[in-house]
């Protein structure tokens, strides 16, 4: 699937004031990343064993 035909939603880690803007798109293999300020640039996506890591590694813990 091309990131051009996800269904993408601002991350609730993305600050209110707009400087800090996380897209993400979620999938049954993956969860896909971009910056929702440049969308032109490429995203990244994390496959099902990474979530868990991911999301702690994003949360600080």
């Amino acid at each position: 699937m091309r990131t051009t035909e996800l269904d993408w939603f601002k991350s609730s880690y993305s600050s209110a004031q707009g400087d800090d803007c996380v897209e993400v798109a979620v999938t049954g293999q993956a969860v896909h990343v971009r910056d929702s300020k440049d969308v032109s640039r490429p995203a990244f996506a994390v496959g099902r064993e990474g979530r868990g890591r991911f999301v702690r590694h994003i949360a600080g813990e």
